[in-house]
């Protein structure tokens, strides 16, 4: 081996690291398109289903079944808009006038009703946080200035919105779109077995997002129930955020579990600690955990035995790794990962053992 073929070896080689950088280079400064066209692939198979209707049962063309599913996604989050964009102007403008010394006066009562009520006074932790100084500590002005850059984000938002439903709008009026772009890295011979694996993915997660909608409206039912039965304000938007929070496997229902614990809590701030407060707010946590235990044991094993044909065992080991190697979003995207991953090993490796019985129900 002469000095030049290791040269042109190392130059080789430098040379595909550099190359391999810049491409993750690249990605790393599109990654909100990248996110973009994620979420509107997310759309578009949600919206699949209802093209498919308009167009078979209702004899449209295809823009116009096009046209009419966007216009339902858009009614969607207009009024999804007019529900929250109010509470949070009437929030900031409460907060803008906001009496920083009678919040901590509240927070302080708050907290000494707790210890009485519960008798941990001998804990001496109440001692112990007012030697810290912790309320006084506490910035709350900070509130009305996060609140403020909320609001110059808008115009951040509504760009991503349009962008979202702009390619969303043309996934859904050229469904070959992704394909065609997936299939021009397909090496030659492999386009029939590759071509069959995208439509049967395709297939099995617009019926999974549509499941996970009915799940979410499943568990905004129950929680609205609940919190309007016990009189708590706001009940539509904190049902509904608690509700989407359950997208996030395992830890999105505990974050849930405190932001509507905190939330009733609050609401009933200046009301008998041991008459009003605890005994409300101990029935809105039973009604959140019969909303998870609807979930638990109908919702999520019917979601994931219809639409992604996975037992619920091999779900939850998936998503406990997915979690561990990769975090929230790892949980997030466990399933849809693992159902793609599925399909394809089917399609490619339907012979080996092991693939044949993780995808006997595909």
């Amino acid at each position: 081996m002469n000095q030049d073929h290791i040269s042109n070896g190392i130059i080789k080689a430098l040379s595909v690291i550099s190359g391999v950088a810049l491409f993750l280079w690249f990605l790393f400064k599109i990654r909100s398109v990248i996110a973009y066209v994620a979420i509107a692939a997310v759309i578009a198979l949600i919206g699949l289903p209802i093209v498919n209707f308009l167009k078979t049962k209702l004899k449209l063309k295809d823009t116009f079944a096009v046209v009419i599913t966007m216009l339902i996604f858009v009614g969607f989050i207009i009024q999804l808009m007019g529900i929250v964009v109010p509470l949070i102007i009437e929030q900031g403008k409460n907060l803008s006038l906001l009496n920083i010394q009678a919040l901590e006066l509240n927070v302080e009562t708050l907290y000494d009703h707790f210890i009485s009520h519960f008798g941990i006074t001998g804990l001496d932790i109440e001692q112990s946080i007012k030697d810290s100084q912790l309320l006084s500590e506490l910035d709350f002005s900070v509130i009305p200035d996060f609140l403020n850059s909320v609001v110059s984000g808008f115009g951040s938002f509504s760009i991503a919105l349009f962008s979202i439903l702009f390619i969303s709008f043309f996934f859904l009026l050229d469904t070959e779109i992704i394909e065609t772009s997936i299939m021009a890295f397909v090496p030659k011979g492999k386009e029939k077995r590759s071509k069959k694996s995208l439509d049967t993915i395709k297939n099995l997660l617009s019926r999974y997002f549509i499941g996970l909608v009915f799940q979410i409206l499943i568990l905004f039912t129950i929680y609205t129930i609940v919190l309007l039965i016990f009189g708590i304000e706001n009940a539509f938007v904190i049902a509904f955020l608690c509700a989407l929070l359950n997208l996030i496997p395992y830890v999105g229902p505990v974050i849930g579990a405190i932001l509507m614990l905190t939330l009733t809590m609050s609401s009933n701030l200046g009301e008998s600690f041991s008459e009003v407060i605890l005994p409300k707010s101990f029935h809105v946590m039973i009604g959140f955990l019969i909303g998870q235990l609807v979930d638990n044991f109908f919702s999520q094993p019917f979601i994931f035995s219809k639409s992604v044909k996975s037992h619920p065992l091999e779900i939850f080991l998936v998503i406990v790794i997915a979690g561990v190697l990769f975090g929230v979003v790892g949980l997030i995207i466990a399933i849809p990962t693992y159902t793609a991953i599925k399909v394809i090993l089917k399609e490619f490796m339907s012979e080996n053992k092991i693939v044949k019985a993780l995808t006997k129900n595909i």
